[in-house]
Parts: C-alpha cells; structure tokens; sequence
C-alpha cells in the first residue's frame, strides 16, 4: 500500500418511526456482510440499506452496495469473492460485481432465545443463505450454559463454481469471571467458503489471521475467557483460544491439509477520572500450517470512545 492514504464518506439518513433508511457509505454488521475493522481504517461500501424495528424484538434489513473500499486503498472499486487459501473457488470471465443484495432478519423471542435468517448475493458469482440460533440457558446465580449454532450454504450464481454448506457450533459455560467455550466448524461441498473480499464474515472460528473456512476442512475450537471484575478489577480482561484445523483438499494425491492458530488477548479500559473511556489491548497471534505461511504477529491497540450525548 502507499505510504499513507486516507478516506472520507458521507451517508443521508432519513427515518419514520423506526425505519431507517441510509445511503452512501455504509459499514454493515450482519451475517452475510461484515466491515472489516482490524486495522486503523476498517473497510467500507457504497450503497443503500434499509432497516426496520417496528415490531419488538424483530430486526428486519433489505440493501444493495455497489461497490467496496479496502482497508489499505482510497477509492471504490468493484467486489469480488474472497478466495485465499485453498478456497478452491474458480471465476468465470467476470471476476467482479458491482451488485451486492441483501435481505433478513432477527427475531429476539425472549431475551434468552434469538434466531436469524439472512440472504446474501454477489451478483454473477455467488448466492447466500445464511440460518442462526443463538441461546443463554441461565444456570443459577452468575452461571449460564450459551449455544450458537450456525448454517450457511452458498451457491454460484452463473459465473462461478462456489458450493459450500458451513456449519458451525459453539457452546459456552460461564461461571462467575469465567468462560470455558468449546466449538466445532465443518465445511462440505465442492469449495470452501465464499464471502465478499475485504470484509469479515460470521464463521465461528474467524480468528486473528485464519477463519478455517477451506475446502472441506474441518476445526475444533477451545477457548478460555476472564473478566478480572470479578477480582476487583473492573476494565480487564483476558481472552486466549486454541483452533485447529484439518482434512482440508490439497488436491489429488496430496495430502490433507492442516493449520492450527494460537490468539491470546490483554486489554483495560480506563473506568473513571480524565482518562474513562481510554483502552489499551495487547494482541497475539500464532499460527502454523502445511499449505499456507507460518505466522507470529503482535498488535498493540490503544481505543478511546467519547459520549457526544
């Protein structure tokens, strides 16, 4: 990238009750598109979205985004399908799309039970469907029981050979200051998983570097969490998870790959005085594999939010 570069966007607003309608530049979180935000500038889109919360608890989304800026460029350009690794995706003769389509929604039925169902399509290249579940069984005092499950499946759309179905699955016990997580990710089909390039997307094990998202691969996650509160002090926290991955397709008589990523967080938030609100994170990184670069990285964040209101 250059030595420095920078952006700017503007979006118009317009609401009726509680229907928002935003065009220009848009930084959406949902499951069939996700901002990329690991570095200083996140990425951005281009486009209209409309959202909706007129009936409690039910979030509804309808958009189109026409083009993307990376987290490393200055302007727009067209989206393409992401496909590093051994994603094994193949493009026809139009390898980007200037239409992005989405629609869906989420349903809170009670505090404790959330589900969602999103579509997603790259114009020419790929459709998505994308299903969720997410429960907190409350265990007695300061204990919970959380399930996450997860299923997409991605199809071509004419100009490419994208098949996959993802599902994912994650459980987390927490008791007082701890979390103890344990997950699993499987991967079907004729190529690994599809998502737009720049972006994030909602596999359950998306981690620093890897998201284990290959052809065929399969990957087990387990993580541990510490909310220092519990100690006194408030603000810090710990985080560390372990995933490794296998059976991924390296191609006819190769053998199967496989990849394995280490990531511990540290991180406090300044709670009170001139400084509330000022964070400090110190990230790290591990990962090693037989089909892709070996990895360590170290990132130092320091984060400060401001009440305007």
């Amino acid at each position: 990238p250059a030595d420095d570069y920078g952006t700017a966007g503007l979006t118009a607003k317009a609401k009726l009750s509680a229907t928002t309608l935003h065009v220009g530049t848009l930084q959406p979180v949902i499951p069939v598109l996700m901002r990329n935000d690991s570095r200083l500038l996140p990425n951005i889109y281009r486009g209209a979205w409309l959202q909706s919360k007129e009936v409690a608890g039910l979030t509804l989304d309808l958009g189109m985004l026409d083009r993307t800026s990376y987290r490393d460029s200055s302007d727009y350009q067209e989206m393409t399908v992401f496909n590093g690794g051994l994603r094994n995706i193949t493009l026809g003769s139009n390898t980007t799309s200037d239409e992005f389509r989405f629609a869906g929604g989420r349903y809170d039925w009670s505090p404790q039970l959330a589900t969602s169902y999103y579509y997603g399509g790259l114009d020419g290249i790929y459709d998505q469907h994308n299903l969720s579940l997410v429960h907190v069984l409350p265990i007695g005092e300061s204990q919970s029981f959380k399930t996450d499950l997860r299923y997409v499946r991605s199809t071509d759309d004419g100009g490419s050979n994208v098949d996959n179905d993802a599902f994912g699955a994650l459980f987390t016990y927490r008791i007082g200051g701890h979390g103890f997580t344990g997950g699993y990710q499987h991967m079907s089909g004729d190529t690994g998983f599809a998502y737009v390039a720049g972006g994030d997307n909602a596999l359950i094990n998306l981690l620093q570097i890897n998201d284990f998202g290959n052809q065929d691969e399969r990957s087990w996650q387990v993580r541990y969490d510490y909310d220092f509160a519990a100690m006194g002090i408030p603000g810090l926290s710990l985080m560390t998870r372990y995933v490794s991955g296998d059976n991924v397709d390296r191609g006819a008589g190769a053998s199967e790959g496989k990849t394995w990523e280490r990531n511990t967080d540290i991180a406090y938030v300044i709670q009170s005085g001139p400084l509330k609100n000022l964070g400090f994170k110190l990230r790290n990184a591990t990962t090693r594999s037989n089909f892709q670069s070996d990895l360590d990285e170290n990132r130092f964040i320091v984060s400060y939010s401001l009440p305007l209101w």
